[in-house]
């Protein structure tokens, strides 16, 4: 299991980033894509959607933070990104 701080960014790249929701990531399987007590590696990518939601993002510095994207209900896409707390 791994925690992330979020920031989602709305307007263009060069528009201010603004704090979102913590994201906790938990993924489970019999190769240990990400470990039960550490991280996702460099270049992992995890893909959601849902009724709340969806999202795809790339993990990057041993799993210290990933890059991406987030659309929420009713809204247009918008840049996401996190660090590991």
């Amino acid at each position: 299991m791994s925690l992330y701080h979020t920031e989602i960014q709305w307007g263009g790249p060069g528009a201010e980033w603004h704090k979102d929701s913590d994201l906790q990531i938990v993924i489970g399987n019999r190769n240990q894509v990400v470990p039960s007590s550490g991280r996702p590696e460099t270049g992992t990518q995890v893909t959601w959607s849902g009724p709340q939601g969806n999202g795809s993002i790339t993990f990057f510095d041993d799993g210290a933070s990933f890059q991406g994207a987030a659309q929420f209900p009713g809204e247009g896409p918008v840049a996401y990104r996190g660090s590991a707390t």
